[in-house]
């Protein structure tokens, strides 16, 4: 192992990360078929991301000022456990710099971001077809669960309730 690998930060990212994250966000997102590289879109989610450090988290690990890996926290509230959870997210790291710890210490430090901020749960989603990165969450004591995820783009979510609302006081 050189200097270089073991000298790595992990720190909270700040706005001058993103064309890192951005880049991070291309390599995972490579890997996940559901997803699709546009830097744009990306980067609004990043820019929204950054914006609310009080319910967001983004963690980036950097090696001689250069973001090699990331990983996102968001907090949601659950009624299944009457209280605040956060989903993980994006977590990534280059793939010349897997190995060596960095992945498990962004994960390990998004987590604690969380439960500093009383969540109750932890939970994220991984391409069932990614199987290093199951065997990562494996390793790191993740539990599968027998949930799925499902999801609905917004242009096919139906009618927004407000425009049944007004076509509905129209028809009075």
């Amino acid at each position: 192992m050189t200097d270089q690998r073991v000298n790595h930060t992990i720190r909270r990212a700040k706005p001058s990360d993103l064309s890192g994250m951005i880049k991070l966000l291309g390599i995972l997102f490579s890997i996940e078929t559901d997803f699709v590289v546009d830097e744009g879109t990306q980067q609004r989610g990043l820019e929204m991301m950054l914006a609310d450090g009080t319910n967001r988290c983004i963690m980036v690990a950097e090696i001689n000022q250069h973001v090699v890996g990331m990983c996102t926290a968001q907090m949601l509230v659950s009624t299944a456990e009457g209280g605040i959870v956060a989903l993980i997210e994006d977590l990534v790291v280059e793939d010349e710099w897997r190995g060596e710890g960095i992945g498990k210490e962004l994960l390990l430090s998004a987590g604690n971001w969380a439960i500093t901020r009383g969540v109750t749960r932890l939970q994220l989603l991984a391409d069932r077809n990614n199987v290093g990165a199951l065997e990562f969450y494996e390793k790191m004591d993740w539990e599968v669960t027998r949930m799925i995820c499902l999801n609905k783009k917004s242009g096919t979510c139906g009618t927004p309730l407000s425009v049944l609302t007004t076509q509905s006081k129209l028809a009075e």
